[in-house]
């Protein structure tokens, strides 16, 4: 007997892309989407045109439509009609709470697990429910968290018989929008789909204009475009302006956000370094003569660059370094700055500054030498 699952789909990316994952996996599939008057209702045709399209596929999923709209008139939010205006900028900034509509997936949830346990009683299976939750939404949106579907499902099992054979399924809680993308393209490569036919069909703004083109300055979109871009796709989607135009927007978008962040989160001397390459002082950082075993991370985003046994002592007064970490993936830069040729490195997380490399290294490990600012480090120190 194949997996039994139900889900929402809403017609956006994570659900659509949850939901060929489902398929890939050999579940059948019964979708439920809602009205509850979102101003951005083209998304149940768009979920409409996927499941005709999947259909035509061969795969084995059915699809109902609820109207809430009634119910959830009754809610204060920027997302439905008559609200205020959708916000525009990064999709963790504070006015994002606006798009929050109070207790939708709560709503939504509720009604999922009525159906899956009608399902259970009927077909006599178990039946997962399955939702595209994911970790960016964790900042804004309080009823994606895991904590709030653990105690859900808890206050849900103990309310209802039977809630032995229904179980949540949270594939992408703790991923983001990149790791969905990607789960994405294997799914499709699976079922033979056209991922960008898919992904056509579907839409994430929640201010598109009259047209259903998506407007590319919604918190939303400024996610989605980012996922796309950092896979090095061109998002199929027909936005209000060129791809072109809003990649470089949601790009800046995010600049400014990280830097808000990073001048919050950073001391005055670290962001110099790794937000303005700047460079500290010799013999003033405070791991140039670190002796210590342990792994030193990036100051920044925490990605791993380097172990004390790569340091070692080469008498320039910063930290210096013969290998990087096999995980590392140091970026280097042509720097012709301050009338030098020199090779730059920056992370390849968060790209912050981290110094320069050079050729003057010991000979046994390669020959280079990572000359690195303090101010860009973290030490971790190893337990004995």
């Amino acid at each position: 007997m194949s997996k039994r699952s139900v889900m929402a789909l809403s017609g956006g990316m994570d659900s659509t892309a949850l939901l060929v994952r489902l398929l890939a996996d050999g579940s059948k599939v019964s979708c439920i989407s809602y009205r509850y008057g979102q101003k951005h209702s083209v998304e149940l045709q768009r979920a409409q045109q996927n499941i005709e399209y999947l259909r035509s596929k061969g795969a084995s999923v059915d699809h109902t439509v609820v109207d809430l709209t009634g119910a959830m008139s009754l809610f204060d939010s920027a997302l439905l009609d008559g609200g205020a205006e959708i916000p525009e900028g990064h999709y963790e900034e504070e006015q994002m709470k606006a798009t929050v509509v109070p207790n939708r997936n709560a709503i939504f949830a509720s009604i999922l697990y009525g159906h899956a346990l009608s399902i259970s009683s009927r077909e006599s299976t178990d039946v997962s429910i399955a939702l595209g939750v994911h970790s960016g939404d964790h900042e804004i949106y309080p009823d994606c968290r895991p904590e709030f579907y653990t105690a859900l499902e808890h206050a849900f099992a103990i309310g209802n018989w039977d809630s032995e054979r229904v179980r949540f399924e949270l594939p992408y809680l703790n991923g983001n929008k990149v790791t969905i993308l990607k789960d994405a393209l294997r799914a499709c490569d699976l079922l033979e789909l056209n991922f960008d036919k898919v992904f056509e069909n579907t839409i994430t703004s929640y201010n598109p204009d009259e047209n259903g083109r998506s407007s590319g300055r919604s918190g939303s979109d400024v996610e989605r475009i980012l996922a796309f871009n950092a896979l090095d796709l061109v998002d199929p989607i027909e936005y209000v302006e060129p791809w072109g135009v809003v990649l470089k927007a949601a790009l800046e978008t995010e600049r400014k956000h990280k830097d808000a962040y990073y001048k919050e989160k950073l001391s005055e001397l670290q962001y110099h370094v790794t937000r303005n390459s700047g460079t500290e002082q010799a013999f003033t950082g405070i791991y140039w003569d670190e002796k210590r075993k342990g792994t030193y991370t990036c100051v920044c985003c925490g990605h791993v660059l380097f172990t004390s046994a790569m340091k070692f002592d080469s008498g320039c007064g910063w930290p210096s370094f013969h290998s990087e970490h096999g995980r590392a993936g140091i970026v280097q830069i042509e720097d012709r700055t301050f009338g030098m040729l020199r090779v730059e490195v920056r992370c390849t997380k968060c790209d912050a500054h981290l110094g320069h490399i050079f050729e003057d290294g010991p000979r046994k490990h390669g020959g280079n030498r990572y000359c690195i600012n303090s101010a860009s480090l973290n030490f971790e120190e190893m337990e004995e």
